[in-house]
């Protein structure tokens, strides 16, 4: 499995941004998709989660309102759209895979054995 992350970029608070992750080498509705980030210093931390048929999805608290995971199946992609961005949610932004679980939104790190490369995102104030 190849994962594939792209979208990040620099926008001031209050601004937008929509990342993407491509999936390639299996069959993609098979697995559970999500969203972990990660500041220097800090542990990888879940964001959003989306089960393999798109029917379930998961937010943490953090970003429960304003950012929206969804994904398609035809086009093997996961996108992750994030609005009224604040500056702490500055991190490296990683997609991740799994099929252990593929009918429940899984939220530890632990639980995903395919990670893609990260996109960084930068909010500034």
């Amino acid at each position: 499995v190849q994962l594939q992350a792209s979208g990040g970029g620099l926008v001031q608070a209050g601004g937008s941004l929509r990342l993407s992750c491509t999936f390639s080498g299996r069959a993609f509705s098979g697995y559970g998709m999500a969203w972990f980030r990660q500041v220097p210093g800090k542990e990888r931390e879940f964001v959003s989660g989306i089960i393999w048929s798109g029917a379930a999805t998961s937010y943490a608290d953090s970003v429960k309102g304003r950012f929206t995971i969804s994904r398609d199946n035809n086009l093997n992609s996961v996108n992750l759209q994030m609005n009224s961005l604040k500056p702490e949610d500055t991190a490296v932004y990683y997609c991740a895979a799994s099929r252990r679980r593929p009918t429940l939104v899984l939220l530890s790190r632990s639980d995903y054995d395919h990670w893609g490369q990260g996109t960084q995102v930068t909010v500034s104030s």
